[in-house]
């Protein structure tokens, strides 16, 4: 089985090529490639059996890849964490996998794959396409609804500080500290949330940007954080997110 891995960041696409082939020691990763320029040129020579492929490559957007060429060769999304296209990448394609990849989810993208395969479904990449430019367009969620004690009060999204997971409960945190239970799950959050104000630093815990107080380099190029209010524990933002972190705050 013959894969590609298009992804900028050389540190994770060793990682994914590690982990393919503990995964299935016949997969054979065909080539790397960093840029949007570079993918195209090699996929108009080469025809994988399956492609893995990040959104953010080292020249612009993986979608400008389809404008350039015909692919018709089924795609794994990759990505750090893209408030837009995660219900996109679930209707349009194979499957996606939320950075640091492990190899459950690997395994479990591999195996849709191959039942995905063998029932030769097509995919529409300009749909996928326009779907994540509509989602770019949505009305983010304005306020939450919260419970405390007896009461019901609503939370304006100005007023939060960040949101964080505890085990399989989300938290809501106030500017002024206050924090509150929500069901829901910081995946769901990341679809309702805008983007330019919220960003996802870890599996744990998603940020607003008026919550840094304080930013200093950490073991492993990654990024430590003070908070306003404080976290209960160590703010970093992973290696894998540190890069989509920086042009976030440079938005």
């Amino acid at each position: 089985m013959n894969v590609v891995i298009i992804e900028d960041e050389s540190f994770a696409a060793e990682k994914l090529e590690r982990l393919l082939k503990e995964l299935d020691p016949d997969i054979k990763v065909l080539s790397k490639i960093e840029s949007v320029k570079n993918a195209v040129i090699w996929l108009k020579e080469n025809n994988p059996d399956l492609i893995f492929l990040d959104i953010h490559l080292a020249d612009g957007l993986c979608f400008r890849i389809f404008d350039e060429v015909e692919i018709k060769t089924p795609i794994i999304f990759t990505t750090a964490y893209d408030q837009y296209a995660i219900q996109a990448f679930k209707v349009n394609s194979v499957d996606y996998l939320l950075k640091p990849i492990n190899k459950f989810d690997l395994a479990q993208s591999y195996e849709k794959f191959r039942s995905y395969h063998q029932k030769e479904n097509k995919m529409d990449y300009q749909a996928l396409k326009a779907m994540i430019v509509d989602m770019k367009e949505k009305k983010f969620q304005q306020r939450f609804l919260v419970v405390q004690g007896d009461s019901i009060k609503t939370i304006l999204v100005n007023d939060i500080a960040y949101f964080f997971a505890d085990g399989k409960y989300t938290f809501l945190v106030e500017r002024a500290g206050e924090r509150f239970l929500i069901d829901t799950t910081l995946e769901h959050l990341t679809t309702v949330l805008d983007p330019t104000y919220f960003f996802r630093i870890n599996r744990q815990i998603i940020i607003q940007i008026d919550s840094i107080k304080k930013m200093n380099t950490w073991f492993s190029r990654r990024i430590k954080l003070d908070l306003v209010p404080s976290f209960e524990k160590e703010t970093i933002v992973s290696t894998e997110r540190v890069k989509d972190f920086k042009e976030w705050l440079n938005q």
